[in-house]
């Protein structure tokens, strides 16, 4: 196992591996894309994210460029969303309001906000806007879309688009009242992407002023870390969910989890200023290092490429878009708590 604790700079050669000139590939067969799956926006969307948050101005910028020049093809007139497209640069589905369309809002937000040269963050705002005309009836589309116009509005306070989003996505989460103090998650089971359901309401709380939902969002995050660490560290949500009265750790485990709860608690650090949140990107980070239920190291540290998977007796080989993406947005933050320390 590689020592817990231990920091790496981001590494961005494999993600530059599954991108062309086009896009991001969605899966690799190990190391090596596999091109006849073509490309997403779930994946796009994310890497925009991530570039976006590199200060370095040329290989982030290449890849930033076109993962939004990919999502801002996406969008319709009405403002849903494609996802998937082949490799011949046709889209392969009909304009939604799935995870995609809330992704590409917080790639968008974020790009916004903060991508490297006013001409993108010009294009990402107008894609935002076009975006946010819309509204999803599903609770994780909203949250992920929560995370880009929180990030917007930090960069531009009067953007009244992203603030309406903000207001209608707290009234979303609002309805779901939770099943009390033993489990207070707003759902029957913990599924995925759990962790952005509790930082959409910590950003949009803190955006709007609300304290109840920042106090809210703070205890979902905080309830997810006590489900979600055993023996000292991360065994996250497996790809079957996990209900109230689920015993053990499960398995596949993904790291998209992991990253989740990183980016959660650096918001929540962010904004309350409580250093304890900070114990939380250290075992999320720590999970790829290999303190998991596996004992398994979850990435390449030479290539920046990341398992698919942990399994019961070691990890999926392949590393494909989301999991790389995932390693990378994780370690980030951990680069950003080691430089507080």
């Amino acid at each position: 196992m590689i020592p817990a604790g231990s920091v790496h700079q981001p590494v961005f050669d494999h993600l530059e591996r599954l991108t062309d000139d086009r896009g991001l590939f969605e899966h690799a067969l190990l190391t090596v894309p596999r091109r006849e799956h073509g490309y997403c926006v779930d994946d796009a969307a994310r890497g925009l994210v991530v570039a976006c948050r590199e200060p370095e101005q040329g290989r982030s910028r290449r890849l930033a460029r076109c993962y939004l020049a990919f999502v801002l093809d996406a969008l319709d007139p009405t403002g849903a969303c494609h996802n998937r497209m082949a490799v011949d640069g046709q889209w392969r589905d009909e304009a939604a309001v799935g995870d995609w369309w809330g992704r590409a809002l917080w790639g968008l937000g974020v790009a916004a906000a903060s991508a490297q040269t006013p001409g993108m963050r010009a294009r990402a705002l107008a894609g935002f806007r076009l975006a946010a005309q819309c509204r999803s009836p599903y609770l994780r589309p909203m949250a992920f879309a929560a995370l880009g116009a929180a990030e917007l509005l930090r960069a531009r306070p009067d953007e009244i688009v992203a603030r309406r989003l903000l207001t209608d996505v707290l009234a979303a989460i609002g309805e779901l009242a939770g099943g009390g103090s033993l489990w207070p998650w707003p759902e029957e089971r913990l599924s995925y992407g759990n962790a952005s359901v509790a930082e959409a309401l910590i950003v949009a709380g803190d955006a709007l002023a609300d304290e109840p939902a920042l106090s809210r969002g703070l205890s979902l995050l905080e309830f997810l870390l006590r489900t979600e660490t055993r023996d000292g560290h991360l065994s996250v949500t497996p790809v079957g969910g996990r209900g109230r009265d689920d015993a053990g750790p499960g398995y596949d485990q993904q790291p998209i989890e992991a990253a989740a709860l990183a980016d959660a608690c650096a918001s929540a650090f962010r904004i309350t200023r409580q250093s304890w949140w900070l114990e939380g990107v250290r075992l999320a980070w720590d999970w790829f290092l290999g303190d998991n239920d596996s004992g398994t190291p979850m990435f390449d540290p030479r290539t920046g490429g990341g398992y698919d998977g942990l399994e019961r007796h070691g990890r999926n080989l392949n590393q494909g878009a989301e999991s790389t993406l995932a390693l990378i947005a994780t370690a980030q933050q951990a680069c950003l708590v080691s430089e507080l320390e």
